[in-house]
């Protein structure tokens, strides 16, 4: 336990008990990253006292810093408060694994089911809300990161035009719009810095397709690819997977990857989660597995390698500035990620309506949890479908 804790008088805990907790919150917690740490920070801190606030805000503002996605990222720093990289290890599996579990039942069901014709008239309508739900987190995730700040704007803008007119996504954007954020706050980074920092973008770009040999090798990098550039939210991942997924292995066609899609957003958890579904499809159970440890494998070493550092750096402002451009680049890929995708879903008027529908819900109603939105739109579908 940190001085901190102490000497807010925490209550000590088992970390068995901190496990079930997050077992329980891995299976039943719903709606979104936000929510889910609102929940921790409700139960851990103030209700249970597990925790100080500040070992809470340290880790949230880690997390917020750091790829990955946040809910999973502040429960691993959690663990890594209460027993070190074991407790992070045991903390990650008990949160991401029941959402894991569903997500490998799912795929399996669709796989086998997948043609017949009410399971497509359900994701004929899901596949809409899906797009009306990206749009809104790409907006939500602008607003809190660009607010009024005319160069984010700017770097928002030129990331979903970008993202929208090429329908790809280019890490080496995020990064660009990282360092123009900086240069922006007249910062002249030192050589020295400058090479530190591209060690990482060029090692993503470098076309390399995987250490290992076949299918699995390739799936393996590329999520670990994927999983070290999701920055401001669990939808950020979504433009990134469409490019690799579709356009560059064509692994999925653009039917099956919104429908993955829909499957992150029904079920509780990391949205992230998706990529189980994606590794099912291409390669069966091991697959899904090599995907889903690849994609949380880069924020998992963030969270044991910095978490002991993290304090010197965290409220350094140049690190903060850097993150604001790359997070301002993630939200602009987002809308243009909608933009690509809704040209495929949206095709006729029902599915119009659908998602204007499922927009107004998200904008003016927030009591609606997005699972029973995406239901709720499948429900819809399938009487779309089947009416005469």
């Amino acid at each position: 336990m940190s001085h901190a804790a102490e000497a807010e008088g925490t209550q000590p805990c088992k970390l068995s008990d901190l496990l079930l907790y997050f077992l329980k919150l891995g299976t039943f917690g719903f709606g979104g990253p936000i929510a889910l740490a609102g929940y921790m920070q409700r139960d851990l801190v103030e209700d249970r006292r597990w925790f100080s606030m500040q070992d809470y805000k340290e880790g949230l503002a880690l997390s917020q810093l750091s790829p990955g996605p946040l809910a999973a990222q502040l429960a691993k720093y959690l663990g890594w408060v209460r027993a070190g990289a074991w407790g992070a290890t045991l903390v990650a599996a008990a949160f991401i694994g029941p959402s894991f579990v569903m997500v490998l039942v799912i795929s399996w069901l669709y796989l086998h089911f997948g043609g017949l014709p009410w399971i497509q008239a359900l994701f004929y309508g899901i596949g809409a809300a899906v797009i009306a739900i990206i749009a809104r987190s790409a907006w939500k995730l602008a607003r809190a990161t660009v607010n009024r700040d005319p160069v984010l704007i700017g770097l928002f803008v030129i990331s979903a035009v970008v993202t929208g007119w090429t329908e790809k996504e280019y890490i080496w954007l995020f990064f660009g719009c990282g360092f123009a954020a900086l240069l922006a706050k007249s910062w002249r980074p030192s050589g020295a810095t400058v090479s530190a920092l591209l060690v990482v973008p060029v090692w993503l770009t470098s076309g390399i397709n995987g250490p290992g040999a076949g299918e699995l090798g390739r799936i393996a990098w590329y999520f670990i690819e994927a999983g070290a550039f999701v920055f401001g939210s669990g939808l950020a991942i979504v433009p990134f997977l469409h490019g690799g997924v579709v356009d560059q292995f064509h692994w999925l066609n653009e039917r099956q990857f919104l429908d993955a899609v829909a499957v992150a957003m029904i079920t509780p958890g990391p949205v992230v989660i998706t990529v189980a579904f994606i590794g099912f499809l291409v390669a069966g159970v091991s697959g899904a597995i090599v995907s889903a440890v690849g994609v949380f494998l880069p924020p998992y070493l963030i969270v044991i390698f910095l978490a002991p550092y993290f304090r010197r750096w965290a409220s350094n402002a140049k690190v903060k500035t850097f993150v604001a451009g790359v997070t301002a680049a993630a939200a602009g890929a987002i809308g243009g990620a909608a933009f690509v995708l809704g040209r495929r879903a949206i095709i006729d008027v029902p599915t119009i309506v659908i998602c204007l529908v499922a927009l107004a819900v998200l904008t003016k109603t927030r009591k609606v949890p997005e699972p029973l939105l995406i239901l709720a739109a499948g429900a819809a579908g399938l009487m779309i479908q089947r009416a005469p």
